[in-house]
């Protein structure tokens, strides 16, 4: 059908028909930063201001991530820009990271005009090409009449079955070549030829898949981003509670199931639980949902629940069998799937196997030493006690990471983000500003490293400028924590590229951008010093929390082994060594 632009023009360029193909997909806002071959996309922007906000960031990457950050948070499909060149290539690690998480945006780049393709013109880069394997579709605008379907296309591919990044890629002639409106269509509907991601289960599978979960003894849920990504946490929920069964939670699905539920074991893997790793290798039946058995929970594939059965529930037909062989598997969504499974079974009962889990739990907590020097894990402590649990956290990779999803609870889905599969440095102070964007009643604090902070703190000038007044907990150490604490376990503490010896002061650094900075030191101004942070309102606010260097991430499975492996705080070490001996035994 043809249809008026928001501007009321009977001939426009190419880029005007975009940026209306991003209205009629309900976009906010987009992210990125301007330039030559998107000069003409930034101008319809500026038309259109009323309907779509153009954030300008500091870096690409930041844009990226903030994207992703908005994306994951509100469910929606995040949105960022690049000219040609540096620009495209500035947006790489985000994408890749969107990648990596399914998270579904939409990456745009300038490209050169079409006609100086190929001729090494002034900020050429095959983006096409560059962006190929990180994405789930990339497009070369060739005619700009095709920019509706184009635009229509890419959020259908982005948001349905395993969501991901989608690339279009514009050359400049496309953005600025003139369009008669009376030739234009917005197509309603998207049928994409080879693309029909399956939802529901096979109904042989799901009828094999009841037959297991009753005859299961020992059955545990292992569930993952997928349930997110579905919706699913209420059909997760109702599963476990009908039959009685413990659920463990990969990095991506935190606040998919509550912590603070009786069935909930924490997260597995290698800085996961004891209780959750225990209940995981010992189980007789692993039911995952939404999850893909990545290295980081396996570990040592050989001896990985290696006297369970396995159930695996995804969306995507690659990740079934890639990685752990399942003896049923099912290829469908997870909230379809998991409806399906509740038709089929009535309440049972685990009561044995249950005592064993909370014995488990009981007797393996997470503990740490305080010993007079400021320890990450009490700020987080009481940064949940401060925020009543209630925040949304995003965090990047490394120590600070593991530590705030161990200690910092969460009850609801997207209410933890954070980089998984890349494990991207500098994701979370961006990704914290788009999810505030996204939910701007929440109170959204970023849980970062000092290594990862200082890679894109540049992002603080887009927070001042646009308020966004999230909150910065930088877990301080000066060192880059897990690649140290590697070097310390394994390496002789051999200190090699760790030592962050030259950080700024990022209180002054705070300011110096208009934001709001504090800094603490001692146990006793923990929590007086983030209740004032909380307090404030207006501005971006950096806590910059000086914790003892030498504290390491406990429990800990060394990357390749198995749970019999497990390193653990040495109060518990002994009690855990005579229970793996009972279970080898």
């Amino acid at each position: 059908m043809t249809a008026t632009l928001s501007v009321e023009l009977q001939t426009v360029r190419g880029a005007e028909l975009l940026v209306e193909s991003l209205v009629r997909e309900g976009v906010e806002y987009v992210f990125g930063i301007s330039g030559g071959a998107v000069i003409e996309i930034c101008d319809a922007l500026y038309h259109y201001r009323d309907r779509i906000k153009f954030i300008l960031n500091r870096h690409e990457q930041g844009a990226a991530h903030m994207a992703d950050g908005y994306a994951r948070a509100s469910g929606k499909v995040g949105v960022c820009m690049g000219t040609s060149g540096p620009g495209a290539t500035n947006l790489i690690t985000g994408i890749a990271t969107a990648q990596m998480d399914s998270s579904p945006i939409i990456a745009i780049t300038g490209q050169v005009p079409s006609y100086n393709i190929g001729r090494d013109a002034f900020q050429e880069t095959d983006a096409f090409g560059l962006t190929m394997p990180i994405v789930k579709h990339s497009y070369m605008v060739r005619d700009p009449y095709e920019l509706p379907r184009i635009v229509k296309e890419a959020f259908y591919i982005a948001s349905t079955g395993r969501p991901g990044p989608v690339h279009i890629d514009i050359p400049r002639d496309m953005s600025r070549n003139p369009i008669d409106m009376s030739k234009v269509e917005f197509p309603e509907e998207v049928n994409i030829r080879g693309y029909k991601p399956t939802i529901r289960g096979h109904p042989l599978m799901v009828r094999q898949a009841a037959e297991l979960i009753m005859q299961a003894k020992k059955p545990i849920l292992y569930i993952g981003g997928g349930v997110i990504k579905s919706e699913a946490s209420e059909e997760v929920r109702e599963l476990a509670e009908r039959c009685q069964i413990p659920v463990t939670y990969t990095l991506m699905a935190k606040g998919a199931f509550p912590d603070n539920h009786p069935l909930c074991t924490g997260m597995p893997g290698m800085h996961g639980t004891v209780a959750a790793n225990f209940a995981l290798n010992f189980s007789d039946l692993v039911i995952c949902v939404g999850a893909r058995f990545d290295d980081r929970v396996t570990g040592d594939l050989k001896e990985f629940a290696k006297f369970a059965k396995k159930i695996h529930i995804d969306i995507d037909p690659a990740e079934i069998g890639k990685n752990v062989k399942p003896d049923v598997p099912i290829v469908g969504d997870a909230k379809t799937v998991l409806r399906q499974l509740l038709e089929l079974l009535p309440p049972k009962r685990h009561d044995e196997w249950l005592r064993q889990v909370d014995e488990w739990k009981r007797e393996f907590p997470l503990v740490y030493d305080r010993n007079g020097r400021l320890k990450p894990q009490y700020v987080l402590e009481v940064l949940a006690k401060v925020t009543k649990g209630e925040a949304t956290i995003t965090a990047d990779v490394g120590q600070h990471q593991m530590w705030a999803w161990q200690y910092y609870p969460c009850h609801r889905p997207r209410q933890a983000i954070t980089t998984g599969g890349l494990g991207t440095m500098g994701f979370g102070f961006p990704a914290a500003l788009g999810a505030k964007l996204a939910r701007p009643d929440d109170l959204v604090v970023a849980i970062v490293g000092d290594g990862g902070f200082q890679m894109t703190m540049y992002e603080l000038a887009t927070a001042v400028v646009y308020n966004i007044p999230v909150k910065v907990v930088i877990i301080n150490n000066f060192f880059l924590g897990m690649v140290k604490q590697w070097q310390d376990l394994f390496f002789g503490s051999r200190y090699s590229g760790v030592e962050l010896t030259g950080n700024p002061d990022f209180v002054k650094i705070a300011e110096a951008f208009g934001a709001v900075g504090f800094r603490v030191t001692e146990e006793d101004d923990v929590e007086k010093v983030l209740m004032r942070a909380m307090e404030i309102e207006d501005k971006p606010v950096i806590i910059d929390a000086w914790v003892d260097p030498d504290e390491h991430v406990y429990p800990m499975i060394p990357s390749g082994r198995s749970v019999k492996d497990i390193i653990v705080h040495p109060k518990l070490r002994e009690k855990v060594k005579r229970e793996l001996a009972r279970h080898a035994a």
